[in-house]
């Protein structure tokens, strides 16, 4: 089969500015917006206000990884992913799209089918063979800090110093990626806000962001509507937590982040279009 995936996986000012990945979940069960995206003119909806609104690019996840999933395997997530991965690529052949999974057959479909990034949050943990698929497609990898899975990462969740321990851990994943092929600069690190982590250690961590700087790699977080942005304003609806997101973002802003994570994308452009203009030279 001819790989169709694009050869400029890099979004428009890339490094200049803090970028926006649009969340879109093919999936009935994530924590935000589970089941609503469930025909493909929502979907394609979905997108065209994305792009509208500012979108760099596009994470589509078809397994959820909200506390709690269950993995449904990978023949049910290629089968939920790439007629929508399909879909997209046909009517916006030029977006970027970044999947989110750690199953290598994902992965390698998805790729096959025109996917540019490949967003994994257990940054090659769950499945080694993932490594493997994005070294031979030299596409861009996404890293992430986690530990356990979905059933398990809430009893994960002990540090001596959270600080030292997810950026020691990130090393060594990185180390592992390119010892399998993959390029450094291909790799862009996720200190992993909420996965295994609790209130006060999401918060320690985007406090101290400069300490992920030091590992001269490009830098993604992902916070957008999480649980301790709910507990900090008492708010038990996901949706209802943009405005708890928009002050992650100007944070993210602030010590020059390359990309965030989120579910209104609007609203952040707007945001972070006024922020990298105060902070970002």
């Amino acid at each position: 089969m001819q790989i169709i995936n694009n050869k400029k996986p890099w979004p428009k000012g890339w490094g200049k500015k803090t970028s926006i990945m649009g969340v879109i979940n093919l999936t009935p069960d994530s924590f935000s917006d589970g089941g609503d995206l469930n025909s493909p003119k929502k979907v394609l909806d979905k997108v065209n206000h994305f792009l509208d609104s500012g979108v760099d690019i596009i994470d589509l996840g078809a397994q959820s990884t909200r506390p709690g999933a269950e993995e449904v395997g990978s023949n049910i997530e290629i089968n939920r992913l790439i007629p929508y991965l399909k879909l997209i690529k046909s009517k916006y052949p030029e977006i970027l799209i970044s999947i989110d999974t750690f199953n290598s057959e994902v992965a390698h479909e998805a790729l096959l089918n025109g996917a540019n990034w490949i967003n994994d949050v257990t940054g090659g943990r769950r499945d080694k063979k993932i490594l493997d698929v994005v070294a031979k497609f030299k596409c861009p990898f996404v890293i992430t800090h986690s530990r356990g899975n979905s059933q398990n990462m809430n009893d994960l969740s002990k540090y001596e110093n959270i600080l030292s321990e997810v950026k020691c851990s990130l090393e060594n994943l990185v180390r592992n990626a390119l010892e399998n092929n993959i390029s450094i600069k291909n790799i862009i690190v996720d200190p992993g806000i909420g996965f295994s982590k609790d209130l006060n250690q999401n918060l320690e961590i985007l406090k101290n962001l400069d300490v992920f700087k030091d590992l001269n790699l490009p830098i993604l977080i992902g916070a957008s509507r999480k649980r301790f942005i709910g507990e900090i304003l008492n708010q038990i609806n996901p949706k209802e937590r943009d405005i708890g997101t928009l002050a992650v973002s100007c944070l993210c802003s602030y010590f020059n982040i390359d990309i965030v994570r989120v579910h209104n994308v609007k609203m952040n452009y707007q945001i972070l279009k006024v922020a990298d203009r105060i902070y970002r030279k």
